[in-house]
């Protein structure tokens, strides 16, 4: 197929195009509903603004309405003779309206096509990861809610620490979730600016309208400066892959709590066997492979940010081709993370929380703050009351009978704020999905 920017019939060294395409074809996928709706809206404001007539308008509207119920029945196929989606969608349009379908790229640019497609596939993506995490929240709350009187040991520096309790280990990942879910919305924010309309990176001479393009389209506002919608291509794609990796860094985390607290010497939770997997060697062996394959998506996830950095932090304003290659490190991470939450969503579900954990001898020291808050409240300053216990500890003298723990504050065993969590939560979700 001829190249859109091709001027004669030579054709292009196949060494050198392979290269300079590489992967594109297969990512091209993805955008290609996009491109479409992105010509669409191109082509209905190039009928208002009298560049082409009303009659060429609806003549290529409805080509494309045709393309786009082929790309959304699964029926459509990129051509793999084409350079990528834009050269493709064009050349259906001339194939099929001759010098008419010829007008479609009056006014724009391929630089500003792809902008646009990126970002409108980005924020669906979005929306996508926030409905996936909303499910994997609400697991959690619901656990947290279920599990909140049954206590567990709190470590720091890995040292028993603390009593904790399950509720109050499955609502700190969702309030986790939270804050993630606040990144995503941050970047919906910056990503949601039309680019489309600064053409090459400085605008056209055209007396274009780019309100309308950004209302057809669905946009909060435009990227007005025409040399900053440029430079967002590869700044949008590192602002997603940052929050990703927030979110990442929490399944990350809490797969390796599950991985922590599923071993024998802690056997603070289990698995059904289906959850699980066997050794080659030894019978008694079940691993958590889920868990562990969860945290290792999720520490490349993380490493995102960095790749895009270096890919683009040394590139002048203007376009430049190696922005191409955003693409195939961010698009495959994307299912990656989604196809994280979507196992812990359905393994989540049948954990299964030890009770009587704190009731082993080895946790009788979890209780020392307790005792020292009970001789407080008995009339003992802080500091004397730390002296004293510790020495009990010391000298093997330390006994306590808890009892029922009475932590009241916001945020504490007794109190979990589970609702106000998922109040919080559920704004910000909504905003994100509607």
């Amino acid at each position: 197929m001829k190249k859109i920017w091709q001027k004669d019939d030579l054709a292009t060294n196949i060494l050198v195009n392979n290269f300079t395409v590489g992967k594109d074809l297969d990512f091209d996928e993805r955008l290609a509903k996009y491109d479409v709706k992105g010509s669409m809206a191109h082509c209905k404001m190039l009928a208002e603004t009298g560049i082409i007539s009303l009659e060429e308008s609806e003549q290529m509207l409805a080509v494309l309405n045709d393309i786009l119920q082929e790309i959304e029945s699964g029926n459509f196929e990129i051509d793999k003779e084409a350079e990528d989606i834009h050269s493709q969608v064009e050349a259906i349009l001339i194939t099929k309206l001759g010098d008419t379908g010829k007008k479609i790229h009056t006014a724009r640019s391929r630089n500003d096509q792809v902008l646009l497609d990126i970002k409108l596939y980005l924020l669906d993506e979005i929306r996508e990861i926030t409905a996936l995490t909303d499910e994997f929240f609400q697991i959690l709350i619901q656990l947290a809610d279920q599990h909140k009187n049954v206590l567990l040991p709190g470590y720091t520096h890995l040292q028993i620490a603390m009593p904790s309790s399950f509720g109050l280990w499955f609502g700190a990942y969702a309030e986790a979730l939270l804050d993630d879910v606040e990144m995503l919305f941050s970047t919906k924010n910056i990503i949601n600016k039309n680019p489309l309309g600064s053409a090459a990176g400085y605008g056209s001479s055209f007396p274009i309208n780019r309100e309308s393009t950004t209302y057809n389209l669905g946009f909060q506002s435009m990227n007005y400066n025409s040399v900053y919608a440029q430079m967002t291509r590869g700044k949008s794609e590192k602002l997603l892959a940052m929050a990703m990796a927030t979110l990442a860094g929490t399944l990350g985390k809490f797969a390796y709590d599950v991985c922590l607290y599923l071993n024998q010497n802690f056997n603070f939770i289990s698995f059904p066997k289906e959850f699980t997997t066997g050794s080659s060697i030894m019978p008694h062996k079940k691993n958590p492979d889920i868990f562990e394959l969860v945290r290792a998506r999720c520490n490349r996830i993380q490493a995102l940010p960095n790749e895009l950095i270096l890919l683009t932090n040394n590139l002048p304003s203007g376009y430049h081709r190696d922005v191409q290659l955003t693409k195939e490190i961010l698009f495959p991470a994307i299912d990656s993370l989604k196809e994280c939450l979507e196992i812990l969503s359905y393994t989540l579900p049948n954990i299964e929380v030890k009770d009587g954990i704190l009731e082993d001898e080895k946790y009788k020291y979890l209780f020392s703050v307790e005792k020292i808050n009970e001789e407080v409240k008995s009339g003992s300053s802080f500091r004397d009351a730390y002296v004293k216990v510790g020495q009990e500890i010391e000298n093997n003298e330390f006994e306590f009978e808890p009892g029922a723990l009475d932590h009241t504050h916001q945020g504490s065993i007794g109190n979990l704020c589970l609702d106000k969590i998922e109040y919080q939560f559920n704004k910000l979700k909504n905003k994100l999905l509607g």
